[in-house]
């Protein structure tokens, strides 16, 4: 087990006696605004995402039209779930050591995820994936996100994905892995379903930002070629990586000021994400709700953790730079 899951499970654990509380009662309507994403929601995004798409009226400078357009989401039912150490192939994967990362409950801390929004009433953020009506992800012989969306269960208006790190060597070593695992993620959507697909905020070394921005470019091209039902934001960008790279305020520090974990930006740094790419998220929400709007958004230039192994079908509107 690698030093930066057993440090997460450790802050998972401090959840203590609240995760053996009951399950959340059964009649469960599911979000509207769903956010979807790894272990950066579960330690420092996920309520900053919570607000960002809670309050969108106030968070993207709209003409009427896109006022009228964002009417379309309910934002009082704003969902964010992060699971530990999971990417899109932990999601896609109908059985194996990549779906156990979802499903499989952790013998010792009982819990693998951060969950925030309306649907989460428990009190406590962490959650276990497969206990409680809102986290019933997982069956035999289907996916996490086929179960997720099968009928009559999950059905949001919106769907935003938030991953990177985790699939990070494997898709910076091969193009064509990127293009498997986006291509079976896309068999698996509904074919209605509007998708965001944004990558985590860079983290604090130099080394992990090159890779990640390999993983960022491979994946961008898959979605070019094979995910079009998605609209693409890069969350790499120089503006981005300048606010995290090296910045020690950004990150969960020792008591002696150094950083003891460079892959998770804290809530401080997932704020001046936001104000950095408001403008490439709002974007592409207004791309997803009408991908032909009468009166353009803003344009806002934008530049821009490794696990398993699918045919090539489907077609990404990208957020490009300008």
């Amino acid at each position: 087990m690698t030093k930066t899951l057993t440090w997460e499970l450790r802050v998972l654990a401090m959840c203590g006696a609240i995760c053996a509380a009951p399950a959340l009662a059964e009649d469960f309507t599911p979000p509207d605004i769903l956010i979807l994403g790894d272990s950066q929601l579960s330690f420092g995004a996920g309520p900053v995402f919570l607000d960002f798409f809670s309050n969108l009226h106030e968070n993207c400078a709209m003409s009427a039209t896109q006022s009228t357009q964002l009417d379309q989401l309910d934002q009082s039912r704003v969902s964010v779930i992060g699971v530990r150490s999971t990417s899109v192939p932990s999601w896609i994967a109908t059985g194996g050591r990549a779906k156990d990362t979802v499903c499989k409950v952790d013998p010792t801390w009982r819990v693998n995820a951060g969950s925030y929004g309306y649907q989460n009433t428990s009190g406590n953020q962490y959650v276990q994936i497969g206990q409680g009506a809102p986290y019933q992800f997982c069956a035999a012989g289907q996916s996490p996100l086929q179960h997720m969306f099968r009928d009559d269960y999950y059905d949001p208006s919106l769907v935003v994905f938030n991953f990177l790190g985790n699939s990070a060597r494997r898709w910076a070593d091969s193009p064509e892995r990127a293009i498997q695992d986006v291509t079976e993620m896309m068999a698996q959507l509904p074919d209605d379903q509007a998708c965001i697909f944004m990558t985590t905020a860079p983290a604090y070394r130099q080394n992990t930002v090159d890779l990640r921005l390999r993983a960022q470019d491979n994946l961008q091209a898959a979605f070019d070629v094979v995910g079009q039902q998605c609209t693409f934001v890069e969350g790499a960008t120089p503006e981005t990586i300048a606010a995290n790279l090296g910045n020690a305020s950004h990150f969960r520090r020792r008591a002696n000021g150094t950083v003891k974990d460079p892959f998770h930006p804290n809530t401080a740094a997932s704020e001046t994400f936001f104000d950095l790419q408001r403008g490439a998220i709002c974007d592409a929400i207004f791309a997803e709700l009408d991908p032909a709007p009468a009166e353009p958004f803003l344009v806002v230039s934008t530049m821009d953790e490794s696990m398993y192994d699918m045919p090539v079908v489907a077609v990404a509107k990208v957020v490009t730079a300008n």
